[in-house]
């Protein structure tokens, strides 16, 4: 990424020095104490600070400050974990695939079952800041609901977990949590009862932040260092809470007390280190990551999701399980439903169904044609069919860009 004298480049922590110009800490927003993720190395202390924070590479500006002159581009850096998705793609073609029906069929039943689990998890969320106890009771069916749905379409619950409102951040993200893992464990081939006892894990693994102030936790901006603190203990506290409900299996325990710790044994609380982490614990990292990180926030705009997963593949170098984060990429898809991609053709389309023989040639509806500046009739074109080998997707597009409502795209009929 190059602008005449201006250079990015991806360096090791072990390499900076005062003096460099940090362009982006290269983590979730989450996992770091700074006000920004933008600023001038002054001293060692700073580089201390960087390395405590488990951060392992970061991007640098060359021309605000010093250079490594041996360290990749940041668009040498970005072709690499598109190769390393290609590959992800490749092999997911050898990978065994299940019967669904299609993501039409499974939309509207999945919408009535992500609205009652965005109730019940806000009314939980609820009693557990006026001091009640957690009924698990209460959220097993809706579990049951969620992975009912994924069995037949996950695409289905996942793209609808795509449209969010700002500040309903964490009543939302345990949603997704939830769909997102029941997805992922199925994929792995765990057992149905397995299964619900992680997606139940999933749905509350935030509670604690239940009993934060409200002050750090709706924040409408970063958090100072001390707040930053106050904030990581809320996993301590919901385990705490999650261990005093009865019936809640420590399966679902797990899932929320591991959901912060790293693969390197940088995370927190407790610092564990690849297989002292419960496989369950490992997924819930990689899938609270990958939720957090695609999410708009008040104060920062989300990640593509294409450009989130290429992030995880880049940090499962050291923060997570690598064979892990390539399973949930093959679950989700390279370009996930409800994704925008431009076509070589130039026409834009909307992701409507994942091809499951081959993750680059998806279903997609056309939206929009940038040649014309002109929005199309939706029709669905099957880009693995030999009628359609002369279109490909060749990237992505945010659909607010272009004026596209997926959602309602997505809901129309399909032109022949």
């Amino acid at each position: 990424m190059a602008d005449g004298d201006r250079v990015i480049k991806k360096v090791a922590t072990s390499q900076l020095r005062p003096g460099m110009y940090i362009h982006d800490l290269n983590c979730g927003w989450m996992d770091h104490p700074f006000a920004s993720k933008r600023f001038k190395i002054d001293n060692s202390k700073a580089i201390k600070k960087i390395a405590d924070s488990g951060i392992r590479e970061v991007y640098i500006d060359t021309s605000k400050g010093l250079d490594v002159e041996s360290a990749p581009t940041a668009q040498q850096a970005a072709q690499a974990r598109e190769a390393g998705l290609q590959q992800v793609a490749e092999a997911a073609r050898r990978s065994p695939k299940a019967s669904k029906v299609s993501v039409a069929e499974e939309r509207a039943k999945a919408l009535v079952v992500q609205t009652e689990a965005r109730e019940v998890v806000t009314a939980l969320m609820q009693d557990v800041r006026l001091g009640r106890q957690i009924e698990v009771a209460r959220v097993e069916p809706i579990v049951g609901d969620m992975v009912d749905s994924v069995f037949r379409n996950k695409d289905a619950l996942i793209s609808l977990g795509r449209i969010r409102e700002a500040d309903q951040y964490t009543f939302q993200h345990s949603v997704n949590l939830c769909v997102l893992m029941v997805a992922f464990a199925k994929g792995l081939g765990l057992d149905r009862d397995t299964i619900n006892k992680i997606g139940v894990g999933a749905m509350l693994h935030d509670i604690g932040k239940m009993k934060v102030p409200e002050e750090i936790l709706n924040k409408p901006g970063k958090l100072t260092e001390d707040e930053f603190s106050v904030m990581r203990g809320h996993v301590n506290i919901g385990a705490n809470v999650l261990a005093e409900s009865p019936g809640i299996d420590p399966l679902s325990i797990a899932v929320a007390y591991e959901h912060h710790e790293r693969w390197d044994g940088t995370g927190y609380p407790r610092k564990l280190k690849g297989e002292e982490i419960s496989i369950y614990g490992q997924m819930s990292a990689i899938v609270d990551v990958y939720d957090a990180i695609t999410a708009d926030r008040c104060y920062h705009k989300g990640m593509h999701p294409t450009d989130a997963l290429g992030r995880l593949l880049e940090w499962s170098q050291h923060h997570f399980n690598p064979k892990l984060v390539q399973s949930f990429i093959q679950c989700v898809g390279i370009y996930p439903v409800a994704t925008v991609v431009r076509l070589e053709s130039g026409r834009l389309a909307i992701v409507m169904e994942a091809n499951q023989d081959d993750m680059l040639k998806p279903l997609v509806r056309l939206a929009y044609d940038t040649n014309k500046n002109t929005f199309l009739a939706p029709r669905d074109v099957d880009l693995a069919r030999s009628s359609a080998t002369q279109d490909r997707i060749v990237g992505y597009e945010t659909p607010e860009k272009w004026g596209i409502k997926v959602d309602v795209v997505m809901g129309s009929k399909s032109t022949p």
